[in-house]
């Protein structure tokens, strides 16, 4: 049976056997090293997706694979939370040492993350004796996830429709909007949620004063302020944490994405003023934290985390940005992003640049309709761009004619 016969056979078995909720192309990825995955047929594909922001070491990492191996050579995969393992406790104390953090909770994912973190804050709220305090502020463009509770963040009304009604007391202003941020918060607030860099919802950057304004009001009204920095966090937009570039410090991260490489993780960062609500048996995870998933984070965060491997993510990020602003094509509306962490608007769909993109060896994904949004690997490097540039700017020209 040839490769392409193969490759078939799994298309059609995932028609057969999947829910179909996802449109893929007619490929199907066999391996990968680096920058570059390969399918069925012997395509080679440099990727500016890495998995949805997760693949921050790329493919093929000996680091990755020495760490797996390493857990596995125990012979302990999963304990559960009902006992202590020296890699989980391990990779909360670098995380609480490397962020403003006092206390990590873990979960399998970042809408598990942030649903967890939601009840965490409304927990303070319940504390503070205010029956009220229930409102959770949302912003236009937002994206949390697709549990229910983090549905209801995700103001976006082709997400919402056909699972309302979705939680209750959700506020919705306007994304860098200082007073629709001071309309909507106030003593009711248990909680506001944000992302510094909105990833799905376009690549739009929280500008400081905005940021500063919704800490001040938080403050003010003794609400959590939560920052979602699952797909914008761990080195992505050139620090550690994009809350890093601003002036404010939340009261509550959430993680998840690249956090251990493509290995199911999410993490909630808080104060110890948080964490002191918390008590046996408010919150759980049978799955989360386990030894496998945790040693390879610690490896991927230490990583990440060294100052030269930031200063390469902030140069090659700033060449992307560069190099996408000199792109002349009349169908581009703006150019934006931080990091390697960059988004093309454009005039038309984006739809057909992707599916050129694969017949030119480019993995690219979108942000909405008319936006691509390129997180590659953290290990791009500019000869990757020089690439990326002249097939985007031949791709465009294809599309515009």
């Amino acid at each position: 049976m040839s490769e392409n016969t193969d490759a078939q056979a799994v298309i059609q078995a995932e028609h057969d056997y999947l829910v179909q909720t996802y449109v893929r192309p007619d490929f199907v990825l066999q391996h990968g090293d680096g920058m570059t995955l390969y399918d069925d047929a012997g395509n080679a594909y440099t990727d500016w997706v890495a998995g949805i922001a997760v693949n921050a070491l790329g493919y093929n990492d000996a680091g990755i694979a020495a760490a797996m191996q390493q857990q596995t050579a125990t012979g302990i995969i999963h304990t559960s939370n009902l006992y202590f393992t020296e890699p989980q406790v391990r990779l909360a104390k670098a995380l609480v040492e490397k962020s403003f953090a006092d206390r990590v909770f873990f979960s399998n994912s970042g809408a598990e993350a942030n649903e967890g973190a939601l009840k965490f804050a409304r927990r303070v709220a319940y504390d503070s004796g205010n029956a009220n305090k229930v409102e959770v502020v949302t912003f236009s463009e937002a994206f949390h996830g697709r549990t229910l509770a983090a549905l209801s963040l995700t103001p976006k009304e082709k997400y919402q429709k056909p699972y309302k009604p979705l939680m209750d007391h959700v506020v919705v202003a306007e994304f860098n909007n200082i007073e629709s941020a001071k309309g909507a918060i106030n003593a009711n607030t248990a909680a506001v949620i944000l992302e510094p860099i909105q990833g799905e919802g376009g690549i739009n950057v929280a500008t400081d004063a905005f940021l500063q304004v919704v800490r001040d009001l938080c403050d003010e009204h003794q609400a959590i302020l939560i920052f979602d920095e699952i797909q914008c966090g761990m080195g992505r937009s050139g620090t550690l944490w994009a809350y890093e570039q601003t002036p404010v410090v939340p009261d509550i991260m959430t993680l998840a994405k690249p956090l251990a490489g493509g290995l199911p993780i999410g993490a909630i960062l808080c104060t110890e003023e948080i964490a002191s609500h918390l008590k046996p048996g408010d919150h759980g995870s049978t799955f989360a934290g386990g030894p496998l998933v945790t040693n390879v984070a610690s490896y991927i965060l230490e990583r990440i985390s060294q100052p030269q491997f930031l200063a390469h993510i902030k140069e090659v990020g700033d060449y992307l940005l560069e190099r996408l602003e000199e792109l002349n094509s009349p169908l581009i509306v703006d150019v934006r992003g931080r990091g390697l962490m960059c988004a093309m608007e454009l005039k038309v769909e984006v739809a057909p640049v992707i599916k050129a993109g694969y017949e030119n060896g480019l993995l690219m994904v979108n942000a909405g309709t008319n936006t691509i949004r390129f997180v590659p690997p953290l290990i791009a490097e500019k000869s990757d761009v020089d690439e990326l540039v002249e097939k985007v700017t031949a791709i465009l020209e294809v599309v515009h004619a």
